[in-house]
């Protein structure tokens, strides 16, 4: 009774923070009703035994993403008002998406309700009393090792290719001299003085 009654609770919460998450005003809001969709998703994922993908929800998507978009959302100063401007424009297509989404979620569920999809087994047979995270780590450095090796080489491609094109010279930038920052001495970086009471701190002749 417990599990469905969970069931339920992270399923309609689901729903309505991923609902909110699009019909917010605020962005600020919508990243934080996307952070409780994804908390709730992984409630779900649990419920269903597959707690290596709850991790990684909350891990990889609440830890890093979301958090991601949030910082990047208040940081920039984005005028929201004119991006909104545009909204009746894009709404034809956007409508034209929302009804592909709903005729492939109806027909995953006719699927899902027309019997179960053996498909996983037969690509990696697994015993019943075998862990799910033991079942895909044991996968990912046997069968697929050379496929998770190549997705490594890939993010480092991508890696590098951001951190090139970040130090690239752009006009009215200062680049980054290491080698004149290896050479500084400490006591040209730190100054020790008797602060007097009352007086303010003086930090390169500007007065606090």
């Amino acid at each position: 009774m417990i599990h469905v009654f969970a069931f339920y609770l992270f399923a309609i919460l689901v729903v309505c923070s991923g609902a909110l998450t699009i019909l917010s005003r605020n962005p600020v809001h919508s990243v934080l009703w996307l952070i409780l969709a994804f908390f709730n998703a992984a409630g779900l994922m649990l419920l269903l035994g597959a707690e290596f993908i709850a991790m990684l929800l909350v891990i990889v998507y609440v830890g890093a993403v979301a958090v991601l978009f949030l910082f990047v959302v208040m940081m920039l100063d984005i005028d929201f008002a004119e991006l909104r401007a545009g909204f009746v424009d894009y709404l034809p297509f956007g409508m034209l998406i929302a009804l592909v989404l709903l005729a492939e979620i109806v027909l995953g569920i006719g699927i899902w309700s027309a019997g179960p999809v053996e498909l996983a087994q037969r690509a990696a047979p697994v015993t019943g009393d075998m862990p799910n995270i033991q079942a895909i780590g044991g996968l990912l450095y046997t069968r697929y090792i050379f496929l998770f090796e190549a997705a490594g080489l890939v993010l480092l491609v991508a890696m590098i290719g951001a951190i090139v094109l970040t130090h690239r010279a752009r006009g009215g930038v200062k680049g980054q001299n290491i080698a004149k920052q290896n050479r500084r001495r400490p006591q040209d970086a730190v100054r020790n003085i008797n602060q007097p009471v009352g007086q303010g701190v003086d930090l390169g002749g500007v007065e606090l």
